[in-house]
């Protein structure tokens, strides 16, 4: 029935269909188990256990190829090509005057991260662990900050250049993340009720049944997009997912080309894809096709894409690796979540003015696991989202965007060159420049006090 050892169409509909089993499995397990629910756990993220724990790398019992692990670099091309369509256009005053302290705290979140946990790798993970990859410090931010999105991107691009281990490492601290998010995040909230420093604090009985259970009851469902072509010429769907798939497609014929031309150059076909994403939205935006571009469904086709990434990204992770690094992937942990509840709560206080935790336990999720996690968090502790910190994120994360890709881009290629020394130094001096920014633009409060008082 399935043959493993040649790839075809129909091996690709039976990793499919076993996969999609799977998230509908997960889909049951988080609509009707309890602590399933309290925990937040996407059914993406319970099918990629699933799939770890009885396919190849488990118990066998499930027959996925051997191209698991391939399908997440293709899903992250997707997501990647499908940003820039889903995307308002922004202006760089509004970013600047309302929002400019969470763009210094997500900026600097992010670089700070990535930076001090690569220089850890390279200085002390290095001497304890000669053996050690150059990168392996920065596996945490990669699958923390990043996600397994990020995971998938950064491994595709490691496994280019000689590193085929760094995909497992990057999907087992993205999955790590993801629990920690949720577990750290409910603690932090109660201690955070005790010391009152929460403005809407809810108890999670309060929470709406939807936000638990993942099921939306009649009266609160919303429409996923809009139709803006005729079925009578061309679906409206497929319209939308033959635009994001032609992204996709067209980052990666510009990373084969230039591999082509210069072999020793790898271009992430992620970040190419987003490049024509950019150059697509561009065209469209001037000659009116955008008012036929419905971002709503756009943004569902990523979903989507992403949802198969995270169950194929865990799915293919190689319990062997993670063995084989089983003691300084803890080290590694350890002093990244460390690090990562400094930086969260240390600067929140201190850069953020109203509202500073509701906007910090989004942090956290976002920080740790993705922005779901984040925004799951806020639920909690923001039933009413009274606090704004989902808009004001949503506007100060778009100028951290291309950072963001421009690190996942870059960070593989000079690692592999020899200079992710210099980069992560780099890194860590814009990340302390934008503190003395913050600071001269008067954003910084001292201590952490408001109103005459620590908060």
């Amino acid at each position: 029935m399935f043959n493993l050892s040649v790839f075809d169409p129909w091996t690709l509909f039976s990793d499919l269909g076993m996969i999609m089993a799977l998230l509908l499995v997960g889909k049951l397990i988080r609509a009707k188990v309890c602590w399933i629910q309290k925990l937040f756990i996407p059914p993406s993220m319970i099918a990629g256990v699933l799939g770890l724990t009885f396919g190849p790398n488990g118990l066998g019992w499930l027959p996925l190829s051997g191209s698991v692990s391939v399908y997440p670099a293709i899903l992250i091309a997707v997501v990647f090509g499908a940003l820039p369509l889903s995307s308002p256009a922004f202006k760089v005053k509004e970013v600047a005057g309302r929002v400019g302290p969470m763009w210094v705290y997500s900026q600097f979140g992010m670089l700070f991260q990535w930076s001090v946990m690569g220089l850890f790798g390279i200085i002390v993970m290095k001497a304890l662990w000669p053996e050690l990859n150059d990168a392996f410090g920065v596996m945490l931010p990669t699958g923390f900050y990043g996600g397994h999105g990020t995971a998938a991107a950064i491994g595709s691009a490691f496994d280019g250049l000689g590193w085929d281990e760094a995909g497992s490492l990057g999907m087992t601290t993205a999955t790590i993340g993801v629990i920690l998010a949720v577990l750290g995040g409910l603690l932090f909230i109660k201690m955070a009720a005790r010391r009152g420093d929460t403005s809407y604090i809810s108890d999670f009985c309060d929470l709406p049944s939807e936000l638990r259970s993942g099921l939306l009851p009649e009266d609160r469902r919303e429409p996923s997009g809009q139709m803006t072509t005729s079925p009578i010429s061309i679906d409206s769907l497929t319209f939308h997912f033959a635009l994001v798939v032609v992204a996709a497609f067209g980052g990666y014929l510009i990373s084969k080309g230039v591999k082509m031309l210069n072999p020793q150059l790898e271009l992430p076909v992620f970040s190419c894809a987003f490049v024509v994403g950019l150059i697509l939205k561009t065209i469209f935006n001037r000659t009116g096709i955008s008012r036929y571009i419905d971002p709503k469904t756009t943004s569902s086709i990523s979903s989507f894409a992403t949802d198969l990434l995270v169950a194929f990204g865990i799915a293919s992770i190689k319990l062997s690796v993670v063995v084989k690094y089983a003691v300084p992937l803890a080290v590694l942990l350890v002093v990244g979540i460390a690090l990562t509840i400094f930086t969260v709560f240390y600067f929140g206080r201190r850069l953020l003015k109203k509202d500073w935790f509701e906007k910090s336990i989004f942090a956290w999720g976002w920080w740790t696991g993705t922005m779901a996690m984040g925004i799951a968090l806020l639920r909690i502790v923001d039933p009413k989202m009274a606090s704004k910190a989902m808009d004001d994120y949503a506007l100060a994360y778009l100028p951290c965007a291309p950072v963001e890709i421009l690190l996942i881009t870059f960070v593989p290629v000079m690692f592999a060159a020899g200079n992710g020394l210099w980069m992560m130094l780099l890194c860590l001096a814009i990340s302390l420049l934008l503190l003395l920014f913050a600071g001269l633009m008067k954003w910084w409060i001292p201590g952490g006090r408001r109103d005459g008082r620590p908060s």
